[in-house]
């Protein structure tokens, strides 16, 4: 008698994630939990699995050359960055991500920090608690909305609503998405332009792109250099996308105004990060993403389209559509 396929839960570390185990079970499949750091743990937990469930944990390369059966990798979030796409595509092995579960809950906490930065939040709170109480010495270059730029660059589904939420509060919005393109960018009613563009226009400049080889360090210490003195970044996206050593040098030697932040290089944020002690600086911890709504919705849509895969039912999530074109009959 044929076993049932096995699928591996490499690491996830969300409360209530039980309903995952529960609906894969209630589809007929095996289920293991692991709590894998590396690839050799993943390995190890996973070289019989036809199917991954994965958080944090590394799919290189030399993972999927070792897990020979496997067919389909679910990822627990939006970003996909610590899974290999192209190796998985080349050998015929789908990749889906779970991209609607915090749609709202991103661009909203990306919008409250916009505001908190255009109106100067972060420092006038820390000057209160200083016992400073002054307007005008503390909060100097506050921002009006109506005379304002939001510059964002990527136009999914969390940066075209952030878009919206931006001009419905009287921002200019640029956007940059090459992906889109102009004529899109246009169609959905916003100003489009080419990344210098944005990066030169925008007083709060906001990152929705994914984390790959070409966008990691899109802000460096050059593209910082090209936005203008005064301006604002916010970041709810991936942390690799923002040099922040770059970033606390511009910070401190006051080309940039502020900066709002969800997600650093490397999590949780180091006591010695720079940017731990810069006083126009909000940081919130990876939270961009959550409420109770979200934190339930994430296990389900990840082990839902595992058991729909497997059960040869269409899964939109797959970012890696190519691998069909390898994938073993």
């Amino acid at each position: 008698m044929t076993e049932p396929p096995l699928v591996v839960i490499t690491d996830c570390d969300l409360p209530g994630d039980e309903a995952m185990t529960e609906l894969l079970g209630r589809a007929g499949l095996r289920v293991r939990r692991a709590d894998c750091r590396s690839a050799g743990d993943v390995i190890e937990a996973a070289r019989y699995a036809t199917a991954l469930v994965v958080q944090w944990a590394p799919v290189t390369a030399p993972v999927l050359a070792e897990l020979k059966g496997l067919r389909f990798v679910s990822r627990l979030g939006i970003g996909h960055d610590m899974i290999n796409v192209p190796s998985a595509t080349q050998r015929g092995i789908a990749v889906a991500n779970t991209p609607d579960y915090c749609v709202e809950e991103v661009a909203a906490h990306t919008i409250a920090m916009v505001l908190a930065l255009a109106r100067r939040l972060p420092v006038l709170d820390r000057a209160v608690r200083a016992g400073r109480w002054s307007v005008t010495g503390d909060a100097p270059g506050a921002l009006r909305p109506s005379r304002a730029t939001v510059g964002v660059v990527g136009f999914g589904r969390i940066g075209s609503r952030t878009a919206a939420h931006a001009a419905a509060l009287g921002f200019r919005v640029v956007v940059h998405d090459p992906g889109v393109g102009n004529a899109g960018i246009r169609a959905a009613g916003y100003e489009p332009g080419g990344l210098a563009a944005v990066l030169a226009a925008a007083d709060i400049l906001t990152l929705h792109v994914p984390l790959t080889a070409r966008t990691r360090h899109l802000l460096d210490a050059e593209t910082i250099a090209r936005m203008r003195p005064g301006a604002m970044v916010v970041n709810t996206c991936r942390g690799g996308l923002i040099d922040e050593t770059a970033l606390a040098e511009a910070l401190e030697s006051g080309h940039l105004a502020g900066a709002a932040l969800d997600v650093f290089e490397t999590e949780p944020l180091p006591a010695a990060c720079l940017l731990r002690g810069a006083p126009n600086v909000l940081l919130t911890p990876h939270a961009a993403w959550y409420s109770p709504d979200a934190l339930e919705e994430l296990p389900r849509r990840a082990a839902q389209q595992v058991a729909d895969f497997l059960a040869g039912r269409p899964v939109p999530a797959i970012v890696n559509p190519a691998y069909a074109r390898k994938a073993r009959p």
